[in-house]
This record gives structure tokens, C-alpha cells and sequence, in this order.
């Protein structure tokens, strides 16, 4: 069985015991997480699609961790003007466990 959620202006499509990397959430490492937002749920031959979101259809996750992904190095700078500037970012994210698939 998998579903196709909807977190943090991205979709995703999960199956039981997938592990996603999404944008940070509001929740602490070991809880339960649970995604409202269902698009798609599908088993072998039946897929039940929403409009806009499936009816009763959650999909529960455990969060493993709240972490930073690798820095970017971004470089701006100004033609002819002997200008330029360094910037790095972080993106934060929330490494996530798939548990269950209700729908």
C-alpha cells in the first residue's frame, strides 16, 4: 500500500517503513507525526484518488530527527564594480519514519 502526502508545499510518495527527508516540522525526535493532507491512496489495482484530499485517509510517521543539510556556498556578485559577497544557508529538516497508512 503507499499514499501520496502533502508536507511543506512538496508531495511525496510513501509506502510503510520509508524514511523522508521534508521540511522542518513542529514535533520532537521519537513522537508521532501524523499527515492529514492525503492525495492518493493506492494497493495493488485500486488507487483512491481525492479532490483535493482522500476522505479519512492519514498517514502516521515517527520523527527520527530535527537536523541541517549540507551548506551551500553561494557567491553574488556586481560586473565591473570589484564587488562580491559570500553567503552560505543551511536548510532545516525533519527526517521522518512512515509507520502506518490509513485509507
Amino acid at each position: 500500500m503507499y499514499a501520496v502526502i502533502v508536507t511543506g508545499g512538496k508531495q511525496y510518495r510513501v509506502e510503510k517503513g520509508d524514511v523522508i527527508f521534508v521540511e522542518k516540522l513542529n514535533a520532537e525526535p521519537e513522537s508521532e507525526y501524523t499527515f492529514d493532507t492525503v492525495l492518493a491512496v493506492g494497493e495493488e489495482g485500486a488507487v483512491k484518488v481525492g479532490a483535493p484530499a482522500v476522505e479519512g485517509a492519514k498517514v502516521t510517521g515517527k520523527v527520527v530527527k530535527n537536523g541541517k543539510g549540507k551548506k551551500l556556498n553561494i557567491i553574488t556578485y556586481r560586473p565591473k564594480k570589484g564587488s562580491a559577497r559570500r553567503m552560505g544557508h543551511r536548510q532545516p529538516y525533519t527526517k521522518v519514519e512512515i509507520t502506518e497508512i490509513v485509507g
